[in-house]
C-alpha cells in the first residue's frame, strides 16, 4: 500500500463532482493525484459512494474528501423536496449564478438536523477522510431583505458557528476527520474559525472561468488570506479554471511557489484533469 503524504504536505489534488468514469472511482484510483474531492453521491443524489470505494482510494495512497454544501441547497438534492414542501421558510433567495440553487437559513436547527448532520454522518459511514464544505459564502449572498434583523457581520458569525459545530461533531464521531471549507478565507478573522478547520479550498486565485486572469481586488485579498491560513499550518487546496497551456503552467508555478496543493480544470468539474507539469 503506497504511503500517503501528511495532509498539509499534499501538493496535487483532483476535484470532480460528476461524470465519474464507469460510475466509480477506478479512474481516480489510477491517477497520480494525492487527494481527491468527490461528491457524497455519484449521481449528486443518494447513490452514495461506499466505504469499499473510499478504501480503494486510501489503498492507492490518496486522501478522499466528501463534497457537500452547507449554506445552500440545489433542487436536485434528495433533501430539497422535503424542505420545499414541509419547511419552505428555510429556503431563501435563488443564487443567480446557479439557478437551480437556493441559499438557506443555515443557522436554523432544522437545517442542521435535516441536512448538515446527516451529510456528515454519511461521509463518516462511507469512510471518507474528511468533508469539503461548499457555500460558506452564503453569508455574503443571502438577500438581507429576507432576514431583516441580520447583518453581514452577524451572518458571518453564524457561518463560523456552523462550521465550528460541524467540526466538533465530525471529530467527536471520527477522530481525525478533516474539515475543509471552500472559499471565504476572510472568515479566518473571526475568533475560533481557524482552529476549527484543517484546510481551505479556494477557487480562482489566478484564473477565473475560463482562462481569465484574476485581477480584481478580491483576488489579491483571497490570496493574502489563504497565505495567512497556510502560515497557520492549514492545507490550501487551490483550483483554477483554465485550458490554455500557458495559463496552466503559470498557475502550477504559483502553487509550487506558495506551497499550495493545486489543480487546474474546467468549471463543470466533470472530468479528471492531469497533474501540474513538473518543473518550471
Amino acid at each position: 500500500m503506497p504511503g500517503r503524504p501528511a495532509f498539509t504536505q499534499v501538493r496535487d489534488w483532483a476535484y470532480q463532482l460528476q461524470a465519474y468514469a464507469g460510475d466509480g472511482v477506478s479512474e481516480l484510483v489510477g491517477s497520480a493525484h494525492q487527494l481527491v474531492v468527490i461528491d457524497l453521491a455519484r449521481d449528486a443524489g443518494s447513490d452514495w459512494f461506499t466505504a469499499a470505494e473510499t478504501g480503494r482510494l486510501r489503498a492507492a495512497g490518496k486522501w478522499a474528501l466528501a463534497y457537500f454544501e452547507i449554506g445552500s441547497i440545489e433542487e436536485y438534492r434528495p433533501e430539497y423536496p422535503v424542505l420545499r414542501d414541509r419547511y419552505p421558510g428555510l429556503i431563501l433567495n435563488r443564487w443567480p449564478s446557479w439557478p437551480q440553487e437556493h441559499f438557506v437559513r443555515y443557522w436554523d436547527e432544522r437545517w442542521w438536523d435535516l441536512v448538515v448532520r446527516p451529510r456528515v454522518d454519511q461521509a463518516i459511514r462511507a469512510g471518507f477522510d474528511g468533508v469539503y464544505l461548499d457555500t460558506p459564502l452564503a453569508y455574503e449572498e443571502i438577500d438581507l431583505a429576507l432576514v431583516p434583523r441580520a447583518t453581514r457581520d452577524s451572518l458571518a458569525w453564524l457561518m463560523v458557528g456552523l462550521i465550528g459545530r460541524l467540526s466538533r461533531y465530525a471529530k467527536e464521531h471520527k477522530p481525525g476527520m478533516l474539515v475543509v471549507p471552500q472559499n471565504s478565507p476572510e472568515l479566518r478573522r473571526w475568533p475560533g474559525y481557524t482552529s476549527s478547520i484543517d484546510g481551505i479550498g479556494i477557487e480562482e486565485l489566478y484564473y477565473r472561468a475560463t482562462d481569465l486572469p484574476c485581477t480584481a481586488d478580491w483576488c489579491a485579498t483571497n490570496l493574502a488570506n489563504v497565505r495567512a491560513l497556510r502560515a497557520a499550518g492549514k492545507a490550501v487546496l487551490a483550483v483554477d479554471y483554465a485550458t490554455n497551456p500557458a495559463h496552466i503552467r503559470h498557475a502550477c508555478d504559483r502553487y509550487r511557489a506558495e506551497g499550495f496543493a493545486g489543480y487546474v480544470t474546467t468549471v463543470d468539474l466533470d472530468r479528471l484533469s492531469g497533474s501540474c507539469p513538473s518543473g518550471g
